[in-house]
């Protein structure tokens, strides 16, 4: 057994929210996972982590999410991330993770994948010895597909079920999300999209590579699509309303994050972002929040 923590340590990170600008389906393997083409933007919004660490003769690992403290317990993806670093590093300790959740449940928004890297990003900085970048990356897989982007939340270009990420140089952009509160399960979205192990997603025609540069807001909206967004829509409905409320008010462009059902919409402005989310605000039942992508997040 391990002795390479330091105990008793409290480290506390943000572990940022994420759209995904565009998101193609290219095949499913014949595992059953979906490969997939996306651009990744990490978000000024996302939740709080904090994870005590300290001594023990055997891991205990504890979980408390507030507000909702239904995601509360050692089952928490956050939870077993600890699990999972400790066990690979063979190391014994006392886990405690605290989260303050904001982002939505099951939103297509990646906070659970968000809050499990800022947990193995932490106990990593803790460790006296810690895994490589590499190790680290195949924990974060073996949790989520989004986990690995996570670990490094800057604009990128992901490919594969996720393992592969290219920086993309991209401006900051002015958002806002819409979720109409209703949980959707990445399985059902992806099992309404239809593909059998082995087959690719047919398109009219071939979809250009995914750029390596935004330059500014006009441009970023000329990439927004989601292979996932007819499958998500026949699940819940509400997602043509949101994306029509967001068209209507101003957004250069609104599209699907993930699975879904969260649609952000992209505005010229934060001055127009604000305009929106005060006239949304006041007639929408919908969660609301305004943000913006970050072009450069390091985590603290």
């Amino acid at each position: 057994m391990a002795e390479m923590m330091l105990y008793p340590t409290t480290i506390t990170r943000l572990a940022p929210a994420k759209i995904n600008l565009a998101l193609r389906i290219t095949r499913r393997r014949e595992d059953g996972y979906h490969l997939l083409e996306s651009l990744f933007l990490p978000l000024s919004w996302g939740d709080t982590v904090q994870v005590r660490v300290q001594k023990a003769q055997r891991t205990e690992i504890s979980c408390d999410c507030a507000p909702d403290t239904t995601l509360s317990g050692p089952q928490n993806l956050a939870g077993r991330a600890a699990k999972a670093y400790l066990d690979a590093r063979d190391l014994r300790a006392r886990v405690e993770i605290h989260i303050y959740k904001r982002v939505w449940v099951a939103a297509g928004l990646g906070g659970g994948s968000s809050d499990a890297a800022a947990v193995l990003c932490a106990l990593s900085t803790l460790d006296f010895m810690p895994p490589t970048e590499a190790q680290l990356l195949r924990l974060a897989l073996n949790l989520g597909a989004d986990v690995p982007f996570f670990l490094d939340p800057r604009p990128a270009r992901v490919s594969g079920i996720g393992e592969h990420r290219v920086p993309l140089m991209a401006p900051t952009l002015d958002l806002l999300l819409l979720n109409p509160q209703i949980p959707l399960s990445t399985a059902d979205v992806f099992s309404a999209l239809g593909l059998a192990p082995g087959q690719s997603l047919e398109k009219n025609q071939p979809s250009p590579a995914l750029p390596k540069r935004l330059m500014d807001a006009q441009e970023a909206a000329t990439w927004v699509e989601n292979d996932l967004e007819l499958a998500a829509e026949s699940l819940c409905p509400a997602i043509g309303e949101l994306r029509e409320a967001l068209l209507n008010h101003g957004a250069l462009a609104a599209g699907l994050s993930g699975s879904g059902p969260t649609l952000f919409g992209l505005f010229p402005s934060k001055t127009a972002a604000a305009a929106a989310a005060k006239e949304l605000g006041a007639k929408s039942t919908s969660s609301l929040v305004q943000c913006s992508s970050v072009c450069n997040l390091t985590p603290s």
